[in-house]
């Protein structure tokens, strides 16, 4: 189904050119195998090799090693599921926010669903690494493919071959922006590593404002020289480089302490890309005309250049393709499907159909993550129900859920809050409908609409990795940012406004006038369209909503009914073994 992602990742396997055990401060991702192909076999082979290494930057980004799911990870001492790139970044974005709760009690996750995680918490040092690994990853590439480095090794380069270097490059250099968005965003100060620095050169440490600048002038320079073409699908084009640079713009006043604003530089380019994709998908926005479809089985359908991509519908701008064959994590989709699904509850309806696995695509349910009280009142549910399409798939009372998160490990004292699935969908994005017979409270049978059909998806295709790809950054996020922009006086309202009506009117709920269009309603509205995409924790901390009391929600600070936070949490620590293994690194205050 995904052919040119699955050659992309089969050049993972073919050309194990980068062999990664990095251990704690070890940048030099040098092979630690003498017979894997190191840098000077590019010129025996140097389309397969070049190939080889572009396709480690981007599948650093899915899987955690090169063997399955926990098997040779890039990282030494650390959990191939949980160090995952997606899910440990969940973890720091959404478990220490009102979106989620996991009701297990595992070291180190407690911590950070109840907001009293320290420096030494392995799941922050998990994720500071990861993204540290990719980013060194991304560097060596770069060393490896200037024209001086090919020049040394008498690689002979043709003119199509280098036309393909110079793109690589450009999407090397963009993929570790993302990762230092990321360490940016969740650490403030950051090591700083570049491909001008020498193997084994330990990083420098550099604050957060010098860090912002130094990565707005490099996706700058990207953007201005990335050509406006349909990319190969698996791989970035312009609208996911400038929607990451929106990324860095609207946080700009957090990231720098106040020194810079840049909401007017986020609207122009959010304007850039909207502009593009206008004429096609829901009310000619751009959109998908269905938003569960985004997050389906079948949800390359949305991204440009993918095999039976929907014209005008390539909502989703930024993908970390994923398929049951060559990518098999514990993290990414495959977290996300089955975290929140399971076959046991409180009674017969779930048994029946409405939490029964199959009916999700996957045959292994986890069932141990659902939302707080908090985040599912923002969808106005009444007795169960809600007209927010948002919430389709989600189980609520009439499944044995309740709204209150009454007791910490029940999976039913929470709505199960459900929004990936391996679900194949129609060929328009839509999804399948059942009617399925469901007993009800007062022990009669009715007939209930149930998403996913069972004829598409046969048992053969029920397995542990689902198809779903994750969007990384979908256009909707692009709409709301200019919308954000807007109420902050740095675009045009009336248009703002507009901006969040497309987004709300495609989730089926009322339009707003001009007195709801408000920050904190905007916020709300972010949570309601965005919700586990890895940007809650990055929305609570710009509007100021995070730490202390302004904003509280079941369990902040191990508190049932919440309590407020310290404002130095906005930030998590320096892991205790990173500054163990650079003395030079200063922590950040208040740890």
């Amino acid at each position: 189904m995904k052919s040119n992602i699955n050659k992309i990742l089969a050049g993972v396997v073919a050309v194990s050119a980068m062999t990664l055990g990095s251990c704690v401060g070890d940048l030099d991702l040098t092979p630690i195998d003498p017979n894997v192909t190191t840098s000077s076999s590019i010129a025996e082979n140097p389309r397969e090799v070049i190939g080889g290494l572009m396709a480690k930057c981007y599948s650093g980004l899915a899987v955690s090693g090169q063997e399955g799911p926990n098997g040779a990870s890039d990282i030494s001492g650390l959990d191939g599921g949980t160090s995952q790139y997606t899910r440990a970044l969940f973890m720091l974005n959404e478990f220490t926010t009102d979106e989620c709760l996991w009701i297990y009690r595992d070291a180190g996750v407690v911590d950070l669903v109840t907001n009293t995680w320290g420096s030494g918490n392995v799941n922050i040092f998990g994720t500071y690494s990861r993204l540290m690994v990719h980013i060194a990853v991304c560097n060596d590439f770069l060393r490896n493919t200037t024209p001086e480095t090919l020049n040394d090794l008498g690689v002979n380069i043709d003119a199509n071959l280098q036309a393909d270097i110079d793109q690589f490059r450009l999407e090397a250099r963009a993929l570790r922006a993302l990762s230092y968005y990321f360490m940016i965003d969740l650490f403030g100060q950051v090591s700083w590593a570049w491909d001008d620095m020498a193997y084994g050169v330990a990083p420098e440490q550099i604050s957060r404002v010098e860090a912002y600048k130094r990565m707005v002038a490099e996706l700058e320079n990207i953007l201005s020289i990335f050509p406006n073409t349909t990319p190969v699908y698996g791989r970035i084009g312009k609208d996911a480089v400038e929607a990451l640079l929106c990324r860095y713009y609207l946080n700009a006043e957090v990231y720098t302490g106040g020194e810079i604003r840049a909401f007017d530089k986020c609207w122009t380019h959010c304007e850039n890309i909207i502009t593009r994709h206008l004429g096609g998908g829901y009310n000619g926005t751009g959109l998908a005309e269905h938003y569960l479809g985004l997050f389906s089985a079948n949800n390359h359908i949305f991204v440009a250049g993918a095999p039976g991509a929907l014209a005008g519908q390539d909502e989703i701008l930024w993908n970390i393709p994923f398929d049951t064959e060559w990518t098999q994590p514990w993290g990414g989709t495959t977290f996300l499907v089955d975290a929140p699904v399971s076959t046991t509850g409180s009674n017969n309806n779930m048994a029946a159909g409405y939490m029964n696995q199959e009916r999700y695509g996957t045959n292994n349910g986890w069932g141990c993550m659902h939302a707080t009280e908090q985040f599912s009142s923002k969808f106005g549910f009444s007795n169960g129900e809600s007209a927010d399409k948002r919430t389709a798939m989600w189980s609520t009372d009439w499944a044995g859920f309740t709204m209150k998160n009454e007791e910490f490990s029940s999976l039913t004292s929470g709505y199960a809050c459900i929004k990936f699935n391996n679900i194949i969908g129609e060929a328009d994005g839509s999804m399948p409908i059942t009617l399925v017979p469901v007993e009800q409270a007062d022990g009669s049978m009715a007939n209930d609409r149930i998403y996913g059909d069972p004829a598409k998806n046969p048992q053969s295709r029920l397995n542990q990795y689902p198809e779903t790809d994750l969007p990384l950054i979908r256009l909707a996020d692009v709409y709301l940012m200019a919308a954000e922009c807007a109420l902050r006086g740095a675009g045009d309202h009336t248009r703002g406004l507009k901006y969040a009506n497309d987004v709300r009117g495609r989730a089926g709920v009322a339009r707003w006038f001009d007195n709801d269009f408000t920050l904190d309603n905007l916020l709300d509205e972010r949570g309601r369209e965005l919700y586990w995409e890895l940007v809650r924790r990055t929305d609570l901390v710009r509007f100021g909503k995070f730490t202390g009391d302004a904003y509280l929600w079941s369990f902040k600070n191990n508190v049932a009914e919440g309590a407020a936070i310290p404002e130095y949490m906005n930030l998590f620590p320096i892991p205790a073994d990173i500054l163990a293994a650079q003395p030079s690194f200063k922590q950040n205050p208040g740890y």
